[in-house]
């Protein structure tokens, strides 16, 4: 064992003088080109994100992540729930952009239920509009096979 201990660090610890280099074509975000948009424009999981919220905020309540996401998964017949990592990045931008609002619960309440503090969002009256001019506009959309008159 000390014959392995002398001879290991050598073998296995990094050399600080070496740079490590990032091989980004190995990490999924970066394989792909970034998607552009036009500013305002929502994406579609943006779009379902001001929905589902307008319909806890019909029912007077806010919503936490999780909750959005369960929501959402039975919306969209049972595809199951969206990644966190693609739901709470979303939220964030649409917080940004005013169109939702957020708060911590209490810590109190946390504390008592056993469980880390929520992220409550209610979606704003700036969300609410672009929900529904983004809900009300007509898709442009050309038929395969038919010619154009």
């Amino acid at each position: 064992m000390q014959e392995f201990l002398a001879v290991a660090p050598a073998a296995w610890w990094p050399n600080p003088r070496r740079s490590l280099a990032l091989d980004t074509g190995k990490i999924s975000s970066y394989k792909y080109p970034m998607v552009r948009r036009r500013a305002g424009e929502l994406l579609p999981i943006e779009q379902r994100i001001l929905e589902t919220g307008l319909e806890f905020g019909r029912a007077g309540e806010e919503f936490h992540g999780f909750a959005l996401a369960a929501a959402m998964s039975g919306r969209d017949d049972g595809r199951g729930l969206t990644a966190h990592g693609t739901l709470y990045k979303a939220l964030s931008r649409l917080a940004e952009r005013g169109l939702l609002s957020s708060r911590w619960e209490s810590a109190d309440l946390a504390t008592t239920e056993g469980r880390p503090r929520r992220r409550l969002y209610r979606v704003t009256g700036a969300g609410e509009v672009a929900q529904r001019s983004r809900s009300t506009a007509t898709p442009r959309r050309r038929s395969l096979g038919t010619a154009s008159a």
